[in-house]
């Protein structure tokens, strides 16, 4: 495991520790040390291989079937890469670079060493994502012309991860486009079988900057802040009092996790006054977009339309797909796809009948894995969910080339740019 945080240590090292049949974390490279010693601990690693810079382990000899990639957006490529090298499988967290040479280096090398990389982009394991693929492939709407698709990202998750988190700053990290909507443009490529020509985008930051703050508001939350009362983004709001979210009401899991590794009502507080979640939303460093339009016209004439909006009660998707002989409307919020036939009745389909255990992005984090072990241990080829980097690549594309738009003012950029 490179990368024991929140994806590497909750998702999938808790994967192996319900599925320990499956697949056996040996050894970790996490700079953290109490998250590294908590990983050693759950998965029985002996404090050898349990190092602070993951170097050090790819440059022993080679302990393992595959390296699992869970570090920083800004360093996922160079521990792929030389996991590669040193003659490892690789299942590497998105987005894989923010450069167009780095993806085509680590697919040649991946191809010359003749190993497998997954990307996760866990959305198309999902049940619910699964049955629209089903049924778009079947041709129950038609010819597909048009998608409108909505990511709702929810105002507290923009406060959190895209303010003041991990993600708040592209120069550090990765574009929004490209770190949040990487799992999105993977989908729709995906879903409708469809290859990019160009994109269009428009987008910036509208609330989240100190023009905009309210008077009286504090640089921190816990500092006496006097528009706290009318304030939705307070962090004493969303991590100690939320209904859902807030450790008051019992919650330990994310994102109060993210701010300490144990999470108490007094562990979080100290967080609040202390550290990064507890700055005011209007005076962070942040510089990523809350809001985002992407337009991609597709090689067939088609067309796609993406928006991405923090401001929400919840995070969610919702799309429509409009065909030459009917509509799909897919609400991930309800778990439930209508599908329109023109001239007939609508049938709806309650994906909660036909499926269960939607944990971790609607259920997709666990399939993902098992998919990825049904490849090493059976011998499988990619299966019609496997993100493979192929694949991958071409919807990282899209970001790139939405996110130069974006900064042009909206101008239309060729995908075949960054292909050569």
């Amino acid at each position: 495991m490179i990368g024991a945080g929140q994806r590497g240590a909750q998702v999938y090292g808790a994967f192996a520790r319900r599925n320990p049949n499956d697949i056996v974390f040996v050894a970790v490279a996490e700079p953290d040390e109490a998250r590294r010693k908590e990983f050693c601990r759950d998965h029985g690693i002996c404090p050898d291989n349990a190092v602070e810079d993951w170097h050090e382990l790819l440059a022993r000899p080679k302990m393992a079937d595959c390296a699992f990639v869970c570090t920083q957006d800004n360093q996922h490529i160079a521990p792929a890469m030389a996991a590669l090298q040193a003659g490892y499988h690789v299942v590497m967290e998105k987005p894989m670079s923010r450069h167009a040479d780095e993806l085509r280096a680590l697919k040649a090398l991946a191809e010359e060493k003749g190993k497998l990389v997954t990307v996760c982009h866990v959305l198309r394991y999902t049940p619910f994502f699964s049955k629209v693929k089903e049924l778009l492939d079947a041709g129950e709407i038609g010819q597909l012309q048009s998608v409108q698709q909505i990511e709702n990202v929810a105002y507290w998750h923009q406060a959190h991860s895209f303010v003041r988190g991990n993600w708040r700053n592209s120069n550090t990290t990765s574009p929004m486009i490209l770190q949040k909507c990487c799992h999105d443009m993977d989908l729709l490529l995906w879903l409708t079988g469809k290859t990019c020509e160009s994109v269009s985008s428009f987008g910036d930051t509208y609330l989240f900057k100190p023009q905009c703050a309210p008077e009286g508001a504090a640089l921190r939350c816990l500092d006496g802040c006097k528009a706290k009362d009318h304030c939705p983004f307070d962090a004493e709001k969303i991590y100690l009092k939320d209904p859902k979210i807030g450790v008051e009401n019992g919650y330990t899991q994310w994102p109060v996790n993210v701010l300490t590794l144990h999470p108490t009502v007094e562990s979080v507080t100290q967080a609040i006054q202390n550290g990064p979640y507890g700055r005011c939303v209007y005076h962070c460093d942040n510089n990523v977009v809350d809001h985002q339009v992407v337009n991609l016209k597709m090689t067939d004439g088609s067309t796609i339309s993406h928006t991405m909006c923090a401001f929400t009660a919840t995070g969610s998707r919702y799309a429509k797909f409009m065909g030459t002989m009917g509509e799909i409307i897919a609400d991930m919020t309800a778990n439930t796809i209508q599908i329109t036939p023109f001239g007939k009745d609508t049938e709806t389909i309650d994906i909660n009948q036909i499926a269960s255990d939607f944990f971790g992005h609607g259920g997709g984090d666990k399939r993902m894995v098992e998919d990825f072990i049904d490849m090493l241990l059976l011998g499988n080829g990619p299966s019609g969910h496997t993100t493979t980097v192929e694949q991958s690549v071409e919807s990282h594309y899209c970001a790139f080339a939405a996110e130069e738009s974006r900064l042009h003012n909206g101008a239309v950029v060729e995908l075949d740019k960054f292909r050569k």
